[in-house]
């Protein structure tokens, strides 16, 4: 039974949320497990002291605590050159992981001889009550069975979702500066491999609430106080959808995985969807280059996304108006 690495970024941590993920951890099936908790400069007494009382209770758990903050990503850079296993998933620290999550994972990313697995989730709030029953059509999650250039263009998986190999973590630490969302970056790097594959079935309760770092409250929270500050004028969109929206969810997720690319095929469409995001952001009304918004982004079970990103890509006149009054 191989060992696998289940890594853990803690900062100013819910401690109730807390509880719950690690016993959901430590409660697998799948029990040949490392839980490695690096807590980022929290400075939370009682924090510390629940973490190492797990350490302590439980030889599986190795707890970090950083002398000074390093920022989410390279947190979980710190993780991954702490782990050592064969096979390695990312985990939150406010989430639900059913019993079998790993246990199915692994068989399945085996079974299809691939790098790296992203399962589906039920989406609950704060007080553990189903949003949600299905993560992957709520958010019209890409669907990748071995590669697809779709894990080039979008997100492929959240992080919390993710089961990958050691290779694949070599090839990623030590994390370079482009670097914007190691669950991104991952999926890259097993597509550039042996593939992806993914599980339909529900395996955690991914959890929504106000602090949120991503997710559909934290996004509404930004948008409003981008509006607040900057008004609703259609110059103001256009900074916005360029700032935060283009750059930030799309270009700089091609640039960091143009800095990682081998495959010299995917180099020239990483360097064509580069050109496409450039010129998109250019776009003050209408950008009439349509079809390669089919080319680079199009796929299966992505349905609402698309019309909403081909709207404020290739409509950005028609997007103001929706965004303005949302």
């Amino acid at each position: 039974m191989e060992k696998v690495d289940v890594l853990v970024a803690t900062y100013k941590t819910n401690i109730k949320y807390l509880v719950k993920q690690i016993d959901s951890i430590l409660n697998q099936t799948y029990t040949n497990i490392n839980v490695i908790i690096s807590d980022d400069n929290s400075q939370d007494e009682e924090l510390k002291q629940i973490l190492e009382q797990y350490e302590a209770q439980d030889k599986r758990v190795t707890v970090y605590f950083q002398e000074e903050n390093l920022g989410y990503i390279q947190n979980f850079n710190f993780l991954l050159e702490k782990s050592t296993s064969a096979y390695i998933c990312f985990s939150d620290h406010d989430d639900i992981w059913y019993p079998q999550k790993i246990e199915k994972s692994l068989e399945k990313l085996k079974k299809e001889n691939v790098d790296l697995v992203y399962v589906n989730a039920r989406q609950i709030d704060e007080n553990d009550n189903v949003i949600k029953e299905d993560y992957f059509r709520y958010k019209n999650m890409p669907l990748i069975n071995k590669k697809s250039k779709l894990a080039i263009s979008r997100y492929i998986g959240i992080g919390c979702s993710q089961l990958f190999t050691k290779d694949v973590k070599e090839k990623a630490i030590p994390f370079k500066k482009s670097v914007m969302a190691q669950d991104w970056l991952v999926s890259f790097i097993a597509n550039e491999n042996k593939g992806i594959t993914y599980i339909k079935e529900p395996l955690f309760d991914y959890r929504l609430h106000q602090t949120n770092i991503f997710g559909g409250r934290s996004l509404k929270q930004n948008i409003n106080r981008w509006k607040q500050e900057n008004g609703t004028s259609h110059e103001s969109y256009l900074k916005y959808r360029k700032q935060n929206v283009i750059d930030k969810a799309y270009l700089s997720g091609a640039k960091m995985c143009l800095d990682y690319c081998e495959n010299s095929e995917d180099k020239d469409f990483i360097n064509k969807l580069i050109t496409y995001y450039n010129s998109i952001e250019k776009s003050k009304f209408i950008n009439f280059h349509i079809f390669k918004y089919f080319k680079f982004l199009g796929g299966k079970n992505l349905g609402k996304k698309m019309l909403k990103e081909f709207i404020i890509f290739h409509f950005p006149i028609l997007g103001q108006l929706i965004w303005k009054f949302n």
